[in-house]
């Protein structure tokens, strides 16, 4: 039984890949506070990751799954533990400039992005950190991720939107694409990882076609049973105040991770199964107030929609 460390393991990300592994027979380690519940079959460690002392020490772990955001939390986790294999870090599209041709491939050039702006950069120092402390760690970087347990008010603002059936306030035509990476292809890749061990050390990793806003939306509304009725917003500078995205279309060149993984789940079928794990889990979703400022701000000026 291979012995595994996911960073965190209670919220979206971190619990659906220690879940993953408890479900594959990996004997499960989580590294958090203990603020929130822990999943089913995991062994705790409770600590602070910024002051962990000599509690991993004793420990070593066959492969470490670290969703870190800074280069500090990739110090302190290296220099707290005896010994690892295989890690894996977590880290993000937000590494890139929003100014890069795209699609963006792993090649692509690094730095400040103007839309994710120290969360972006602040992956960097951790990818670089990790790289000079560990060069055969592994790196992804995903697009959105979506699926069950995401409390991300994201997928979950449309599901709201439909269940009251409210019309769809959309950022101009809803023409801007979006990538979007399943939760569980996510932990397949990495398993494929593990298994493969490929001399490339940095993937990107998503699904391999985008999807425009007003398709994303529709795909939503339909699996809720229901009709979206769009009202086109015409000013997207602020849309953030309404919508779940910023105004930034990008694309991830993900043709080396389709090389190792194959196919990947279709949207609509990932999207059901966010929707079904939604129904029974809504109070895990951290909401924000779009609604409210339709109400406020929108509604009246709107005239119909199409």
């Amino acid at each position: 039984m291979k012995t595994i460390l996911v960073t965190g393991g209670t919220v979206f990300v971190s619990r659906y890949i220690a879940e993953y592994y408890i479900a594959g027979g990996y004997d499960v380690y989580v590294l958090n506070r203990n603020s929130r519940p822990q999943p089913e079959g995991a062994k705790l460690i409770q600590a602070d990751r910024h002051d962990l002392g000599d509690r991993l020490r004793p420990f070593h772990f066959d492969v470490v799954v670290d969703t870190a955001y800074t280069s500090r939390d990739i110090v302190l986790l290296l220099d707290a533990m005896g010994s690892c294999g295989e890690y894996v870090f977590i880290s993000s599209s937000a590494v890139y400039p929003e100014y890069c041709p795209q699609p963006l491939r792993e090649e692509t050039g690094t730095g400040m992005n103007k839309y994710w702006g120290k969360y972006g950069t602040d992956k960097i120092a951790a990818e670089e950190t990790l790289m000079e402390r560990k060069p055969d760690a592994y790196i992804l970087r995903p697009p959105y991720l979506y699926g069950p347990m995401n409390n991300v008010y994201r997928e979950a603002f449309v599901f709201d939107c439909a269940l009251m059936d409210r019309p769809f306030y959309i950022p101009q035509k809803g023409g801007m694409k979006l990538q979007f990476f399943y939760i569980r292809d996510l932990c397949r890749f990495i398993d494929v990882i593990l298994q493969k061990k490929p001399e490339q050390h940095t993937f990107n990793v998503g699904n391999k076609d985008t999807v425009s806003v007003r398709e994303w939306v529709e795909i939503c509304y339909d699996i809720v049973g229901k009709q979206v009725k769009f009202v086109n917003v015409p000013d997207s500078a602020g849309q953030k105040n309404y919508f779940s995205f910023y105004n930034y279309e990008y694309y991830l060149d993900v043709s080396r991770q389709y090389g190792l993984l194959g196919e990947t789940k279709a949207l609509g079928e990932g999207l059901e199964e966010a929707f079904e794990w939604y129904r029974c889990n809504s109070d895990k979703v951290g909401k924000k107030p779009y609604m409210d400022y339709i109400d406020r701000n929108l509604a009246q000026a709107s005239e119909g929609g199409d």
